[in-house]
C-alpha cells in the first residue's frame, strides 16, 4: 500500500502494479449567484481544491475532516456524480473526467456508493425487492426474472437480511436494516470500488458496529476497495488502512493509519485527535487538549497561503504568502501540508 499518489509501485512479487484509482489535482467549485431575474455568478464555492491520492485493490482510505470541508463532494466528484471542474480521476487507468454519460454507464458497474441517510436514499414507495433489483434491470443483467430474484435473495443473505422480507417496504425496517439494503443495492453489480459516504453516522451507536463489521467482512470476501468518508475518527481508525485529513477543501495530511493516529505532524490533525475521547480515565486526565479558536473560513473566500493559518498557533508570515505543499517532512512517513510540521505523539 502506498502513502501518496506515486503512479506504479512494486508488489510483493516484484511486479509493477498500478493503483485501482488515481485522483490527481481534483477541483470542484460551485457558482454563487446573485439576486435578480437572470441571476449572475458573483463568486465560487471552492468545495474541493486540488486533492490527490490513490487507492489500491482491497484497500480502505478514510477521508476525515469537519463538516463542510468537502469530503462528500470529493467522493461524488470521483464517481462523476458531480462533474469535476478540473483535475484527473483514473479508474483502472481510464480517465473518467473526459467520458460522457453514455461512456460512463458501463463503468458505473464497477463503482458504487452507499449514502449517508438510509431514510432518504431508499424509495419509500418501492418494495425491497425492487430497490435491490433496480441496478440489475438498468444494466440488463442476464438471467431473466428468475435469475434476478435469485440474485436479490443472495444479496439480502449476504448483508444479513431475511430474503423472505423482500416484499416489505423501507419503513418496515430499522435504520441499520435500511442501510444494509443500501449496501445490498450497491453490491448488486459486483463493483470493485465503493464510496461509503458516512454510512453509519445516521445510525444508533448500538448498530454502528454491526454495519462496520459487515463492511469489513464484505471487503475481505469480495476484494472491494473503499473510500470511507466520515467525521467519526474512532470508526475511521477501526476500518481504514490509510487516512487522509481534509480541511477547507484540501488534503492537509495523509498516511498510514497508525502514523496518523499516534504520530500526527499537522497541527490540525493534532487538534482533531486531541478531541477524541479515550476510554481510560487515567490517560484521559494526562492528555493535553488543543482548542482551536475562531471559525472555519468561508470556502467562497478562503485565506491566502495556508488555509488553516487563521486558526493555527504555529502560523508565521510565510503561512500567509506561500501555500505549503503536501510532502514528506522529516523522518515521518506521513505527507503533511505545513511549513512547521512536527511529529507529536498522541496518548
Amino acid at each position: 500500500m502506498s502513502t501518496a499518489t506515486d503512479g506504479q509501485r512494486t508488489s510483493g512479487a516484484g511486479q509493477q502494479t498500478a493503483p485501482l484509482l488515481q485522483v490527481t489535482d481534483l477541483v470542484k467549485t460551485f457558482p454563487v449567484r446573485g439576486k435578480g431575474i437572470i441571476p449572475r455568478a458573483v463568486g465560487q464555492v471552492q468545495a474541493v481544491s486540488g486533492i490527490s491520492f490513490d487507492l489500491d485493490v482491497g484497500e480502505t482510505l478514510g477521508l476525515v475532516g469537519e463538516s463542510g470541508c468537502g469530503k462528500s463532494t470529493a467522493g461524488r466528484a470521483i464517481l462523476q456524480l458531480h462533474k469535476p471542474t478540473s483535475g484527473s480521476v483514473k479508474f483502472e487507468g481510464r480517465e473518467l473526467t473526459k467520458l460522457n454519460a453514455k461512456q460512463l454507464r458501463p463503468m458505473r458497474r464497477d463503482m458504487q456508493i452507499v449514502f449517508q441517510d438510509p431514510y432518504a436514499s431508499l424509495n419509500p414507495k418501492w418494495q425491497v425487492n425492487d430497490i435491490i433489483s433496480e441496478p440489475l434491470q438498468i444494466h440488463g443483467v442476464e438471467g431473466g426474472s428468475r435469475g434476478v430474484q435469485l440474485r436479490v435473495n443472495e444479496l439480502m443473505e449476504l448483508v444479513g437480511l431475511n430474503p423472505e422480507h423482500r416484499s416489505r417496504y423501507p419503513h418496515e425496517f430499522s435504520g441499520g436494516q435500511r442501510q444494509r439494503i443500501g449496501i445490498a443495492r450497491a453490491l448488486a453489480l459486483n463493483p470493485k470500488f465503493m464510496v461509503l459516504d458516512e454510512p453509519v453516522s445516521a445510525l444508533d451507536v448500538s448498530v454502528q458496529a454491526g454495519v462496520v463489521n459487515l463492511l469489513e467482512e464484505l471487503q475481505e470476501r469480495l476484494g472491494l476497495a473503499y473510500l470511507f468518508v466520515a467525521h467519526d475518527l474512532s470508526v475511521v481508525r477501526h476500518i481504514s488502512d490509510r487516512v487522509a485529513v481534509m480541511y477547507l477543501g484540501s488534503i492537509i495530511e495523509i498516511g498510514d493509519r497508525e502514523d496518523i493516529y499516534t504520530r500526527p505532524m499537522h497541527p490540525y490533525t493534532q487538534a482533531l485527535l486531541s478531541a477524541v475521547p479515550v476510554p481510560n480515565p487515567k490517560l484521559e486526565r494526562q492528555r493535553q487538549r488543543i482548542v482551536l479558536t475562531g471559525d472555519v473560513p468561508s470556502p467562497v473566500d478562503p485565506p491566502s497561503g495556508c488555509r488553516f493559518r487563521t486558526r493555527c498557533w504555529k502560523a508565521q508570515d510565510i503561512c500567509a504568502t506561500e501555500a505549503p505543499k503536501l510532502e514528506r517532512r522529516g523522518p515521518s512517513s506521513l505527507l503533511s501540508a505545513c511549513h512547521f510540521a512536527e511529529e507529536k505523539a498522541v496518548v
